[in-house]
């Protein structure tokens, strides 16, 4: 915490370790889970509400970009006007955008509920750590961000499964009803167990977080058009060339501004581009291939959403098993090595399903394909973290996490637009084969931006070059600590 923070004095209601470390690991399980939970249950959303594949597409894109743009908007929320009391309001936000998205009787008022829950869990997240972090003595940090990770990673493990279960068991509703008890239960908890800190002299950046904000809505929006009106259509143009020109004026806003939400000097960080780099292209090929996979299990195979939601375990559940080997291999051998064999592997994957996919193909013929993919989704993630943070200073880590986090999430909301894109152009739910037609040349542009990204993870330096610039600045920091010896000293 730095010396210009507040914290609010203890009192009888000053939360211990224990209760902060639950509540915002349910919190952070929540706002994970909503990332995946939609997608076994979007062809039971579509019998239901009917919408074309544009109305799918928003319906996980709304949360994700909303969740993306605003992700570092509300930790500096927090900052500026208490942790805890924006804690408390992006609860309560996600909570009741989640019961009007139970309730929602079309399409287009579940997209919207859908924004809303992306704007809560965008000032609720980024809070879960800095409020953990206030709470936890120094010495079980790494215990608590271990257990809050694995919340995360439960979460998106299990979202297909929890989705396709309560889908075909209850109803779809019931993937959004079940956040509400949670919120209700950690509203008053966290009230009573959080205690309040502030970084006073926070800024917030309006006019970054405006063109950041609408230049990606016009992107993804014209991206998502083009499924029903075309490349060369007015509004797909527009949102386009716009949505181009604020994501530009965002860029120079990051050059020129005072304090910017995103400083652009720190991509001039080889280290920092390449990781955030990588994490990009991964999203835009992991969220866009699941998107339409899991909707191939159902719609194509037959499984119903439990199953579904069950088959898909191989690939979203087996960076539980493989992310602490990842840590362990990318101390020995580095984290550049590791990460770039998992987007590797991803690319393998991938580009096999591609090449088997088949109105008749079995469940056994797909399952190398998805064990390949868990694996090297489990080898990318904490490797690709580690290299986040090794690669800026301490201070600039909380801006390098948030940056890193956003780009993640607008990646997977660009991937779900583009090769839903594809998808659209070359087939649709027409019949099975009409389907496997419009999948397969969207699962192959997926593994080629795969492939991309396992080239730019080679960008990262690797640990020679790593110790010598730790080496060099520790004996910079020497330098200036200690008097110079006199040229002639040893003489």
């Amino acid at each position: 915490m730095s010396d210009t923070e507040r914290l609010d004095p203890p009192d009888r209601s000053t939360p211990s370790f224990g209760w902060a470390l639950v509540i915002t690991s349910v919190a952070g399980f929540m706002a994970a889970l909503d990332n995946l939970v939609v997608t076994t249950a979007l062809p039971s959303i579509r019998q239901s509400l009917g919408g074309a594949l544009s109305d799918l597409e928003w319906t996980v894109s709304a949360y994700t970009l909303t969740f993306a743009v605003l992700l570092m908007f509300g930790a500096a929320l927090g900052d500026r006007f208490g942790r805890r009391k924006m804690f408390l309001i992006g609860i309560s936000i996600f909570t009741v955008a989640s019961a009007a998205a139970a309730l929602s009787s079309g399409i287009g008022a579940l997209i919207a509920a859908r924004a809303v829950q992306g704007m809560g869990g965008a000032i609720m997240m980024p809070l879960t750590l800095t409020l953990l972090t206030a709470a936890a003595p120094k010495e079980k940090r790494g215990m608590a961000f271990g257990i809050w990770g694995a919340a995360n990673g439960l979460a998106v493990a299990c979202g297909p499964l929890i989705g396709g279960s309560l889908t075909q068991h209850i109803s779809w509703h019931w993937i959004f009803w079940l956040n509400v008890p949670l919120g209700l239960l950690l509203l008053p908890l966290a009230r009573l167990k959080l205690r309040e800190s502030t970084a006073p002299n926070a800024r917030l950046d309006f006019v970054g977080t405006a063109q950041i904000s609408l230049g990606l809505f016009g992107i993804v929006y014209a991206l998502v058009s083009t499924n029903d009106h075309g490349w060369t259509s007015t509004r797909v143009l527009a949102g386009l060339i716009g949505g181009a020109v604020l994501v530009a004026a965002f860029v120079r806003h990051g050059f020129t501004a005072e304090r910017p939400m995103v400083p652009m000097r720190m991509f001039a960080n080889r280290g920092f581009a390449a990781t955030n780099a990588t994490s990009t292209l991964m999203y835009v090929g992991m969220f866009g291939s699941i998107f339409l996979l899991s909707q191939f299990m159902q719609t194509v195979t037959g499984y119903g959403p439990t199953e579904a939601g069950l088959r898909m375990l191989p690939w979203t559940g087996m960076p539980m098993i493989v992310a602490p080997i990842a840590g362990v291999l990318a101390d020995r051998i580095g984290g550049r090595v590791v990460v770039a064999v998992g987007l590797g592997l991803q690319a393998v994957g991938l580009g096999w399903f591609a090449a088997i996919v088949a109105t008749d193909v079995s469940y056994a013929a797909q399952l190398p394909a998805l064990i390949i993919s868990g694996i090297g989704m489990g080898l990318f993630f904490a490797p690709s973290s580690a290299l986040l943070m090794g690669s800026v200073r301490e201070s600039e880590q909380g801006i390098a996490s948030g940056t890193n986090n956003a780009l993640r999430e607008v990646g997977g909301a660009l991937g779900i637009a583009v090769l839903g894109s594809i998808f659209a152009s070359q087939g649709g739910y027409r019949s099975a084969t009409d389907f496997v037609n419009g999948l397969t040349p969207a699962l192959w542009v997926g593994t080629a931006v795969l492939a991309v990204g396992t080239v730019a993870a080679l960008f990262n330096p690797t640990r020679r070059a790593l110790a010598a610039t730790a080496a060099a600045g520790s004996l910079t920091v020497r330098e200036q600590r200690e008097p110079a010896e006199p040229v002639n000293a040893a003489h």
